[in-house]
């Protein structure tokens, strides 16, 4: 029997659509720290851009300390490891939308002291959360529906 030897494809639609998402997140919350600093700013209704600091996960839960910081990473480099086989379509959308997230993330709370994740959007009486948190929710939504709708989402 033959020996395969590993395999590397990797989905650039994945990675640009993550590239995408690490970007947007790192310019919406460096312009939330600089703008927001003082004030909230009220959009509309019950939307409002207001500054917060998260030290745990989602919804501030798990506060770990740099604990947080290392499983985040590990779970989006998991999550990157597989969804080098994403199917192209929808499932590529829903992968990049994940790992854009997760990563953001992860610099945000890497590069800040103390580590905590920058969130400034507020929705009535949700959690305030970030660009990135909309992309990991809206990434985990896609995937879900495409997996209910019988899509392959690993190729």
């Amino acid at each position: 029997m033959p020996r395969r030897g590993l395999d590397l494809r990797v989905n650039n639609a994945v990675l640009a659509t993550a590239l995408v998402v690490t970007c947007g997140d790192a310019l919406s919350k460096a312009w939330a720290r600089r703008e927001l600093a003082s004030h909230p700013l009220h959009v509309a209704g019950q939307i409002w851009l207001r500054l917060t600091f998260n030290g745990g996960v989602s919804f501030s839960f798990a506060r770990w300390g740099s604990l947080t910081s290392l499983v985040t990473l590990l779970i989006a480099l998991g999550v990157l490891v597989i969804s080098m086989r994403a199917a192209p379509g929808v499932a590529t959308a829903g992968f990049g939308l994940l790992i854009g997230g997760g990563i953001a993330n992860v610099i945000d709370r890497l590069a800040a002291s103390p580590h905590q994740v920058t969130d400034f959007i507020a929705v009535g009486s949700f959690p305030v959360f970030n660009v990135a948190d909309a992309s990991i929710t809206a990434g985990f939504i896609v995937l879900v529906v495409a997996v209910l709708r019988g899509e392959r989402i690993l190729a």
